[in-house]
């Protein structure tokens, strides 16, 4: 059934159609700063034109690039981040219900348990990993990514990834990018199968019909607008106001007028609600109050540009070395001559002038190799420090050093983790805490996970994030602890009532934390509290003990030491009378 028209859809369709074009105006600067940056590391992830039916999409379109260091280097950043971040071969996530996590024993751990199970699962059985990958390579290049994650009959979930060029993104009041638009092509076969028949205007019904008959036809492009934003202003609209964000697809360009009397041409394709925001989008690093973020590749573009040109003339200096450019006597102008290795140029009159013939342009000019070679190695490893591959590469970097201390690991991990570790707050923030809420609330609806356990209904859940970066992050942090304790246990010996100081608990708790140990490695404060007072009991018991026994046997050394009179001395003691 078609989406019936209404006054306040007609208003949303001038509203989405006003606000993506003002959107196209924002983001132009960034637009054309990111064609330069593709051209240098991604040439294919990015989009200059939404253009239908383009027969040039696969040409070659990476003529700026002769050297590949960039794209590498962009792409171990990228591949580190993706199996640092959110590894497919391992958890990385942790649900939590105040201090409950799935690794006790209640029905509450077991249920959270089953969860990451599941969620694990339709993760690594749909393709959410692929759409991650992308999602790290774009946000590293452009500093800016999206994914969109949809309910999928078959796999649950289904997650697409628009590529610049093609999306537009805005901030809300609160500076949270939550307003997404985007222009991208379908054929005539895709529109129809996508929102059906009844919802594509006449002309594109015309089109398919034909294309029914012919063939050809379903293969023709169009413009397809879409738009994802906050459902604030819902009663402006005729929206549902239970919705958080509202969806709405529609035909980009002449379909906006309505066409041989239908009153659905100027509506939409697809017009939807989400309780939760379909969209995620994220940013590598931020100025102020931008909608679009900053990357690595906008900090290594220079160097990659020098790298490029660097590259070009040396290839050239090599050629002109190896093929010079030549000289020769006007002599030769008319005659035969061979530039071939082991042919022969005769001239005459070479015996009374001895310069006459070929010779180099340059002269005895040579090209210095090496020092173009070292500077090019020089720009290679700063566009790899750039791209923060000396974090993801920590143990090759000592591969011709055996003498390696445990500090000085540390003390570098410690530095690298540092410099990253905004970043990886950012991602846990914008990317990955979303993308959790929204599998999880797919996979509720669809009945997907177990029913919770009465007394957690309606209770909020926590996300604890065991990602390697993250777990690298936090043991970095041990040597801090560490170090105070070295220092409290060497001022120890001058004065013991130093470890008044420190809370011997909560340090061992916090430490084993930060390694990410089991919880259940250390004991409850209960236990520990209800274990303590079997001690103190134990050893005042052991103490009475002890006490009666010296008293025991000094009674007895008492009553065998003779003072004379026949009185043993306890007699003396207590005034007895022999």
């Amino acid at each position: 059934m078609p989406i019936p028209l209404t006054p306040g859809r007609l208003e949303l369709r001038r509203h989405v159609e006003g606000r993506l074009i003002g959107l196209r105006v924002n983001r132009y600067s960034w637009w054309v700063h990111a064609r330069e940056l593709a051209d240098y590391f991604l040439p294919r992830r990015y989009k200059f034109l939404i253009t239908p039916n383009m027969m040039s999409r696969g040409s070659p379109i990476n003529q700026h690039m002769l050297d590949s260091t960039g794209t590498l280097a962009a792409r171990n950043l990228s591949s580190g981040m993706m199996s640092g971040v959110s590894s497919p071969t391992r958890q990385w996530f942790k649900l939590k219900i105040g201090h409950i996590d799935s690794t006790q024993t209640s029905p509450i751990s077991l249920w959270l348990a089953e969860c990451e199970r599941l969620m694990m699962l339709v993760m690594q059985e749909s393709n959410f990993y692929q759409a991650m990958a992308v999602v790290y390579f774009d946000l590293v290049i452009f500093g800016t990514a999206c994914i969109l994650i949809y309910e999928d009959p078959t796999d649950v979930i289904r997650c697409f990834t628009p590529c610049f060029g093609e999306f537009y993104v805005d901030n809300d009041g609160m500076f949270r990018p939550l307003i997404f638009y985007r222009e991208f092509t379908l054929t005539i076969d895709q529109l129809v199968d996508c929102f059906g028949f009844d919802n594509v205007s006449p002309a594109m019904q015309r089109q398919y019909e034909t294309g029914q008959k012919a063939g050809a036809q379903l293969t023709r492009e169009l413009v397809v607008a879409h738009a994802i934003e906050p459902n604030n202003d819902a009663y402006k609209y005729e929206f549902p106001d239970h919705f958080k964000y509202r969806e709405c697809y529609w035909e980009w360009g002449g379909s906006a007028s309505p066409q041989g009397g239908s009153s659905f041409a100027p509506g939409f394709l697809s017009l939807r609600g989400f309780n939760e925001a379909p969209h995620i989008i994220v940013r590598w690093d931020l100025v102020s109050n931008d909608a679009y973020g900053r990357s690595p590749a906008m900090d290594a573009l220079g160097d990659v540009k020098q790298l490029q040109q660097e590259v070009r003339r040396k290839a050239q200096a090599i050629d002109k070395h190896v093929n010079p450019p030549m000289v020769a006597d006007i002599q030769l102008k008319n005659q035969p001559a061979s530039l071939l290795p082991g042919g022969v140029t005769y001239v005459s009159g070479m015996m009374t002038h001895g310069n006459a013939g070929f010779s180099p342009a340059y002269g005895t000019w040579k090209p210095d190799v090496a020092a173009m070679t070292q500077d090019l190695a020089e720009i290679r490893e700063r566009i790899k420090r750039i791209f923060f591959n000396d974090l993801f590469q920590v143990a090759s970097q000592y591969e011709t050093r055996s003498n390696v201390t445990a500090v000085e690991w540390d003390m570098r991990k410690s530095e690298a983790l540092v410099m990253l570790g905004p970043v990886l707050e950012r991602i846990q923030d914008e990317l990955l805490s979303p993308a959790i809420d929204r599998i999880f609330a797919i996979m509720s609806r669809r009945g997907v996970l177990p029913p919770a356990p009465p007394e957690i209904q309606g209770t909020n859940i926590n996300i604890e994030y065991v990602s390697m970066l993250s777990l690298a992050q936090a043991a970095a942090s041990t040597t801090g602890i560490e170090r105070v304790l070295q220092l409290a246990g060497s001022l120890a010996g001058v004065d013991p009532a130093v470890m008044d100081n420190i809370d011997i608990d909560f340090t061992l708790d916090k430490y084993s934390s930060l390694m990410n140990n089991d919880p259940r490695m250390i004991r409850s404060s209960q236990a520990l509290q209800q274990i303590r007072q079997q001690r103190a009991q134990q050893q005042q018991q052991a103490q009475q003990a002890e006490m009666a026994e010296k008293m025991a046997a000094g009674a007895k050394t008492l009553s065998e030491t003779s003072v004379g009179g026949g009185q043993n001395a306890l007699q003396q003691m207590i005034g007895a009378r022999p």
